[in-house]
């Protein structure tokens, strides 16, 4: 007996830090809102019931953009971007804090919500998974409905589905159609929904690698998928540039990871353009407070502390370096990871401009009686 056809679908919720906050500030909706704010930007309850919000534009300081408000993104606003940066393009952003635990308890609940229908599900992180729908009973648009439904009547937010045979092409449509999107595709549709698009939208290139692409005179995938497989591997490299090709035309082979236990949790970023270790050190500074704090949540999540934190780095080049750090006692707070990243980055030649910044926390066990790392706070890398 043959196997059946892979469905594999990718969940990802609706600018899910944002939709969070709005259902506490209903009064929010329709306006553009960005999330990433200290203590400053709690808002502050007026006399008559109202609340008084924090304005981009009053922002000062290093931090960077968790999320925004599709509102917010149609000014140029987006996740990354340092606040200041930010406040030029939206000053009168409604700015709001962080709050990650309100952000865990919607994610159990969205997340409980796709298990009661699809079981199998690969965590990705607090806001997307990919789902194995391949040997659940019903047809796929009906079933991507279903989960929509039950994820909107669990915690009252909705959230955009692609349902594809694999994972790269599901990760893809699930952001064709957003917000509330659902996009279903096969293999026979490849030439007509995703050739036309642009390189940009395959997970894994890279700005670097679309500059060098649009050189070459390719600047769509379908471009790419008809692209000489000699002339990529001169300017990529063997082994990205077989990836490069495969993922132009669909092919991906990768499972849905269902295992409970996880070998290593990471966050990375690549960045819209190359940045220098001085030159652009608030920049980088904010950024990799914010992806310390997010692989935090993580670990938090998944109920693990970590003994190892490693960074990784990839220059403008393309080489990519990686530095880690085995600490005496298991970290999960924000603050400690960040103190041992900038221990790494202390081994880590910073001449070349870097592309893409990331941290991974491994050697994972259950939490015990963790003593976390006292962070110094002067003389630090990115600080």
């Amino acid at each position: 007996m043959s196997e059946a056809p892979r469905r594999i679908a990718h969940l990802d919720m609706d600018a899910f830090y944002a939709s969070v906050e709005l259902l506490r500030y209903p009064e929010l909706r329709g306006l553009p809102v960005v999330i990433g704010g200290g203590r400053d930007a709690h808002p502050v309850r007026q006399p008559d019931g109202s609340y008084r919000f924090a304005r981009l534009r009053d922002y000062v300081g290093r931090g960077v953009i968790t999320t925004a408000t599709y509102e917010a993104r149609a000014l140029g606003v987006g996740s990354a971007m340092g606040m200041m940066k930010a406040a030029k393009l939206a000053p009168d952003a409604i700015l709001l804090p962080v709050n990650f635990d309100a952000y865990r308890q919607i994610s159990r609940q969205f997340k409980a919500a796709v298990a009661s229908i699809a079981p199998d599900y690969e965590d990705r992180g607090i806001d997307e998974i990919y789902i194995d729908l391949t040997h659940v009973e019903g047809e796929s648009r009906e079933l991507a409905l279903r989960i929509k439904q039950a994820v909107h009547a669990a915690t009252g937010l909705t959230c955009s589905i692609g349902v594809t045979p694999n994972k790269l092409l599901s990760k893809i449509c699930s952001d064709l159609e957003k917000p509330n999107g659902l996009t279903i595709l096969g293999y026979e549709d490849i030439p007509a929904r995703i050739w036309p698009l642009g390189v940009r939208k395959i997970n894994g290139i890279g700005p670097k690698a679309t500059d060098k692409l649009a050189a070459l005179g390719i600047d769509t995938i379908g471009q790419l998928a008809a692209a000489d497989a000699g002339l990529l591997q001169d300017h990529f490299g063997g082994h990205y540039a077989a990836w490069l090709a495969a993922a132009a035309r669909g092919i991906d082979q990768r499972a849905v990871a269902t295992r409970t236990e996880s070998k290593s949790i990471s966050r990375e970023t690549t960045f819209e353009r190359d940045l220098h270790a001085r030159q652009d050190r608030a920049v980088l500074s904010g950024v990799l407070t914010a992806l310390c704090e997010r692989l935090a949540e993580d670990l938090k999540r998944k109920g693990y502390v970590s003994r190892t934190i490693s960074v990784k780095l990839r220059y403008d080049d393309f080489q990519i370096v990686s530095r880690n750090l085995t600490l005496p006692q298991p970290v999960v707070d924000g603050a400690a990871i960040l103190h041992a990243a900038r221990e790494c980055l202390k081994r880590v030649p910073l001449q070349r401009r870097l592309r893409l910044l990331g941290v991974r926390a491994s050697t994972l066990e259950p939490p015990g009686a963790a003593t976390l790392l006292r962070v110094p706070t002067q003389g630090e890398l990115f600080a």
